[in-house]
């Protein structure tokens, strides 16, 4: 699958829709418009390399994933989101179950795991705590209430205008009773002891936030998504945006790397109409998508005359951007069995007060790393030891504040000079100890290790503070009207995690709502009863 530079390309200026981004919302928006209204579709990817955080890097005979690390609820061929996959795809993208215990949680030196199965886990919840069994079961049913009121909630986000106003209210309130607390609010409401919570929310990587901070919204959220277990792509990352760009390109449309789009055109009824490249070039399209980021296209795509752009920018400021990460990608002349890697991820962390301990964290940079997240892909892609033999793979993340690197904001990429390089040097070595410590057989085996910082995501997704969620999921995000698909500016549109929810089923579900409101169908309810009616197919 060849995909060419903006510059090298041939091709047309106008099209029926153009996309600026090619991630996760970018790709399945501009796929079910080719599938479902046989549109032309361009998609501009600033990246020399597409599929945003899905997207692969490969060097020196080794290749890591770099924001996808597993997706739950594929396990099971029925539900709506491998549905989805399915549709996008033509099936061509196969799943490997993750172990029966998908994560531990090590915390303070004591693991706990979390099984496959909702009922299976609380019934480990409750072995791990006795005492606190009313507590976990209220934990449950507050997770299910919550979930079950999702629908509603981002269905109101595809609803035309009038309508919406009508009905959006009403739609929205149940989910809002219980993402307008904070994760921490709601546990402690349920009687949680200090230990239970921590581990409770020992996944707050998985969107970025500490208990504190985080919606009890999008911890639910992401929570029902992992309880029955989670799933990898084979092939890896990169076998997604395999699978989805053949249904853009057999509508005529196509998708290009190194294509930085300046601003979005507007008409003289501030209708967008294209975009304008870094080069001056202009392309025309009747529907403009943004897979940018909202504060990014509101900031920098389109002019601040716009009383629309004014209203979305003062709205988006009240949300803090969301974590800023560090991320070590390690392989080893051995392979995951030689290791005796197995694939479940593990979450580390030094007690069960996430809060203070990344605000320690933060504040000081000193003592014990407030999270840390291990995976390994390799062990989780049974393609990889074809693809790569003898080699293995793993990956070491860690919150870093973009603070500490903003001093080098306008250096460039592989060239931010000796101090820089000297910090990285320093961090990188800190985390392979850590990874040491946690997996010691790989002492001494380790060939290859590179670190990514908040500067990098800045770098290669135009997010300005590094941040690999997009907005946080605060509380007040959820109010937010301006975070849905339609814009106050005719025949633009947003797709992507700031639209529905942070990680790569968050972010696709955004490309569903965004392509439902351009063609003014429900097209969830579309796809599902379609892939209901083949026959389906089991995970390996």
């Amino acid at each position: 699958m060849k995909i060419v530079g903006y510059r090298q390309a041939n091709i047309g200026d106008r099209y029926d829709a153009i996309v600026i981004g090619s991630g996760m919302g970018g790709l399945t928006a501009a796929s079910l418009l080719a599938r479902h209204a046989k549109q032309r579709v361009l998609v501009l990817e600033r990246h020399y390399t597409a599929g945003g955080f899905t997207h692969v890097f490969r060097r020196a005979g080794y290749e890591w994933d770099v924001g996808l690390h597993y997706i739950g609820q594929v396990n099971d061929p029925a539900s709506p989101l491998r549905a989805i996959f399915d549709h996008l795809t033509d099936r061509r993208l196969d799943w490997q179950a993750m172990p029966d215990v998908y994560d531990r949680a090590i915390m303070g030196g004591r693991e706990y795991q979390f099984v496959s199965g909702r009922e299976r886990f609380r019934d480990r919840l409750k072995q791990y705590f006795p005492a606190e069994a009313p507590a976990i079961d209220g934990y449950f049913r507050a997770v299910e209430r919550c979930v079950r009121s999702t629908n509603l909630f981002f269905a109101s986000k595809a609803l035309p205008g009038p309508l919406e106003r009508v009905a959006g209210p009403l739609m929205r309130a149940a989910f809002l009773r219980h993402a307008g607390r904070t994760t921490a609010e709601t546990l402690a409401r349920l009687g949680c002891s200090r230990e239970l919570a921590g581990v409770l929310t020992a996944q707050w990587g998985d969107y970025g936030l500490t208990p504190r901070r985080s919606s009890f919204g999008i911890h639910a959220i992401v929570a029902d998504h992992y309880f029955n277990g989670a799933a990898y792509p084979i092939g890896g990352a990169g076998a997604i945006l395999e699978s989805i760009l053949p249904s853009i390109r057999a509508a005529g449309g196509d998708l290009l790397v190194t294509a930085e789009v300046k601003e979005i055109l507007l008409d003289a009824q501030d209708r967008a109409i294209g975009v304008r490249m870094d080069d001056g070039r202009e392309i025309r399209a009747a529907t403009v998508i943004s897979d940018a980021g909202a504060a990014n296209t509101y900031r920098n795509l389109l002019p601040r005359r716009l009383p629309a752009t004014q209203d979305a920018i003062q709205k988006i400021e009240r949300i803090p951007p969301s974590m800023a990460h560090l991320s070590l990608y390690v392989g080893l002349k051995s392979t995951s069995e030689e290791l005796g890697i197995i694939p479940g991820n593990l979450w580390i962390s030094p007690g069960p007060d996430h809060d203070a301990n990344l605000s320690r964290w933060e504040t000081s940079g000193e003592g014990p790393l407030p999270m840390i997240y291990i995976s390994f892909p390799s062990a989780k892609d049974p393609s990889f030891a074809r693809r790569y033999p003898g080699r293995a793979t793993i990956e070491v993340i860690a919150p870093a504040p973009y603070a500490w690197f903003s001093q080098w904001s306008d250096t460039r990429w592989k060239r931010r000079g000796g101090e820089y390089d000297q910090l990285k040097a320093r961090l990188a070595e800190r985390l392979k100890n850590e990874l040491e410590n946690a997996v010691p057989q790989v002492r001494g085996k380790i060939d290859y290790c590179e670190l990514s910082t908040p500067l990098s995501t800045r770098c290669f997704t135009g997010h300005e503070n590094g941040e690999i969620y997009g907005l946080s999921h605060v509380p007040e995000r959820f109010r937010l009207n301006c975070l849905g698909p339609r814009t106050a500016v005719a025949g633009l549109f947003l797709t992507g995690a700031d639209v529905a929810t942070a990680g790569v089923a968050g972010a696709m579900m955004g490309g569903v709502l965004s392509a439902s409101a351009i063609l003014k169908r429900n097209l969830m309810s579309v796809v599902t009863k379609a892939v209901a009616s083949e026959p389906p197919r089991d995970v390996s």
